[in-house]
């Protein structure tokens, strides 16, 4: 994958509202499907399909905590985003 793909790839996950949102609450503390449900005001199912989205991008990870599975942001990858945004945004001059 080219530069530029995985750049549009990262805007593409991105692009959805609910996944930017569930990406801040993640970057404050880690959360399960039902608590995410909860607080976004979706079904639980939904916050499943934006959640494989988000871990299959790397954006997220899962950490299974007794019968629960609390995801959380892969701060790695958030960086790279960051860097990808930024020489696509910020003119050199």
């Amino acid at each position: 994958m080219t530069n530029s793909e995985k750049t549009a790839r990262m805007f593409k996950v991105l692009a959805v509202d609910t996944r930017v949102r569930m990406i801040e609450l993640l970057k404050t503390r880690s959360l399960c499907v039902n608590a995410l449900a909860r607080i976004l005001k979706i079904t639980p199912a939904a916050v499943s399909q934006h959640l494989r989205i988000l871990r299959d991008a790397d954006a997220v990870t899962a950490d299974k905590q007794g019968y629960f599975v609390h995801y959380h942001i892969n701060r790695k990858t958030l960086t790279e985003w960051n860097r990808r945004a930024e020489r696509l945004l910020v003119s050199e001059e």
